[in-house]
């Protein structure tokens, strides 16, 4: 299995961002666009989503409290039918205890109507992203278009293996004076989640 490095991510949440010109400046490296279902849980602030027929889940490693910094990393991908070992990742990810299961495994179907649907401390966010991705002095920047079920936002990004980097280039392109938000906490403001 390939190694994971743990990234450093800064990220900003708004309906836009004068200073996303400083990026534009830069060539695109990369453009997708995806629909994703991210499961939020009032338990737990991790990200648990499901993208590409994948249930995918990221684990906040470090947060600087000084810099607002955040290190995340991948703790699983799982594909459907979810096993039921699987799952157990995945309800330790939401903060709750593994629930009694009539099966070993579920589709997926049955997964999100059965075992998130009826659960009141979990809800899905259908969330469209497109992203537009840039290299800039080596850190991962990312200007996207983003709709949390019916509402748009923008958000701004940049990461790196190295915290240092990140907040230099935050810094030189003029994005230092926003708050770092992750996209579990934007939702649950969106929401009126507590988090």
């Amino acid at each position: 299995m390939e190694k994971i490095i743990p990234r450093w991510e800064w990220r900003t949440f708004g309906e836009g961002f004068p200073e996303e010109e400083n990026i534009k400046k830069y060539e695109v490296t990369r453009v997708r666009e995806t629909d994703e279902i991210y499961i939020l849980s009032h338990k737990s602030n991790d990200n648990t989503k499901i993208r590409d027929e994948l249930m995918d889940i990221k684990t906040p490693l470090r947060i600087n409290s000084e810099t607002g910094l955040e290190q995340w990393t991948v703790v699983m991908k799982a594909g459907f039918p979810i096993h039921i070992n699987d799952l157990a990742i995945v309800y330790k990810a939401f903060g709750l205890p593994l629930p009694y299961l009539k099966k070993d495994e579920y589709p997926y179907e049955e997964y999100i109507t059965e075992l998130i649907g009826k659960n009141p401390l979990l809800r899905t966010v259908n969330v469209h992203k497109k992203r537009f991705g840039y290299i800039i002095d080596n850190c991962i920047v990312e200007i996207a278009e983003v709709k949390f079920d019916d509402i748009e936002l923008k958000t701004v990004a940049v990461e790196h293996a190295d915290p240092e980097l990140v907040l230099k280039t935050v810094k030189k392109l003029g994005l230092n004076k926003y708050e770092n938000i992750n996209y579990i906490k934007a939702m649950k403001r969106t929401f009126g989640i507590q988090y």
